[in-house]
C-alpha cells in the first residue's frame, strides 16, 4: 500500500516498523498453538466426553471493522456474541473512532487491535455474563507473513483462544490464492471441503476450506492462540450457515449497518 504519510515520513516509519517487529516478537513468544481451554466443543453426540472437560462452549465472539468509504480513517469496530448452539446474536459492541495508523502489510494489529480490545475490556470490566469463550477475527492467525496475524495479536493480548478466518490468502512460505484454488478444483480433491496449506517449508500455516456448497472461494482458516487447528477446524464447520462463519458475518453485517447510522447522525448536527 503506497500511503503518502509514509512516503513523507519514512524516517519515522521505519522507526515505527522496527518497534513493531520487537513488540511481535515479545508477543509472540508468549503464543500458544494447542488446545488450551476447559470447555467442551459442541457435538452432535451429546453423550461424547473430552477428558475431564465439564463446561461446554456456549458463547462465541466474532469481530470485524468496517470504514467509511469518504473517509477510510473513520472506522467502526463491532463485536458481537453468538450462542454457540443457535448461532444467534445475543449481545453487540460498537465503537467508532478515527485510526491514526495507516495500514501497512505485515503489521494490520497496530492498526486494528486497540479498538477491538476496547470493546473486550469493555466487556470484562462490566463482568457482562456474554463474555466470549473464544473469539473468531476477520484476519489472520498463524497465516501470516510473520507468523503472528491480528488473531494471534488480540488472542496473546485479550488472554483468549482465537481463531483467524481469511478472506483472501496471504502469500507466504510460497502459497499462493490461484495455485490453492487449483488445488481445491483437483479431480482428486473434488469431494474434499478442506485441503492443508503446506508451504515450500513443509509448515502447515491453516487450512483452506470450502465452507458452503453454494460458494467456489475458500475461507482461510489458522490458528490464533490457546488452540489447535484441528479444534478451529471444528469449531468453524460448526459455525458456518454461509461461505463466512457467522461470528464474522454477523459483525460485517453490523458494523456496516451501525457506521451508516453513524454517518447519518453526524450529518444531522451539521
Amino acid at each position: 500500500m503506497d500511503d503518502p504519510s509514509i512516503r513523507e515520513n519514512g524516517s519515522t516509519f521505519s522507526l515505527c516498523r522496527q518497534d513493531w517487529i520487537e513488540a511481535q516478537d515479545l508477543l509472540k513468544g508468549k503464543l500458544i498453538v494447542e488446545d488450551d481451554f476447559t470447555w467442551i466443543i459442541p457435538s452432535h453426540d451429546s453423550s461424547s466426553l473430552e477428558g475431564f472437560k465439564t463446561e461446554k462452549l456456549k458463547y462465541i465472539g466474532g469481530v470485524d471493522i468496517s470504514f467509511l468509504k469518504e473517509d477510510p480513517s473513520t472506522a467502526c469496530a463491532a463485536l458481537v456474541i453468538l450462542d454457540a448452539d443457535t448461532l444467534n446474536v445475543v449481545h453487540e459492541e460498537f465503537d467508532v473512532t478515527k485510526l491514526q495508523i495507516p495500514y501497512v502489510p505485515g503489521f494490520l494489529a497496530f492498526r486494528e487491535a486497540p479498538i477491538l480490545l476496547g470493546l473486550l475490556d469493555k466487556l470484562k470490566h462490566n463482568a457482562h455474563p456474554f463474555y466470549p469463550q473464544l473469539l473468531m477475527v476477520d484476519g489472520n492467525g498463524l497465516l501470516h507473513p510473520r507468523g503472528f496475524g491480528l488473531a494471534c495479536h488480540l488472542g496473546v493480548l485479550a488472554n483468549l483462544p482465537t481463531i483467524g478466518i481469511g478472506k483472501n490468502l496471504h502469500h507466504v512460505d510460497g502459497l499462493t490464492q490461484s495455485c490453492v484454488r487449483q488445488c481445491l478444483e483437483a479431480r482428486e480433491n473434488c469431494d474434499k471441503d478442506l485441503i492443508p496449506l503446506i508451504g515450500k517449508s513443509g509448515n502447515i500455516w491453516g487450512v483452506a476450506m470450502r465452507s458452503s456448497p453454494s460458494s467456489s472461494k475458500p475461507i482461510y482458516i489458522s490458528t490464533g492462540h490457546r488452540i489447535s487447528l484441528n479444534s478451529a477446524i471444528r469449531i468453524v464447520k460448526l459455525s458456518c450457515k454461509f461461505r463466512v462463519p457467522e461470528p464474522i458475518r454477523q459483525a460485517d453485517i453490523k458494523s456496516k449497518v451501525f457506521l451508516q447510522k453513524f454517518k447519518g447522525s453526524a450529518h444531522l448536527m451539521k
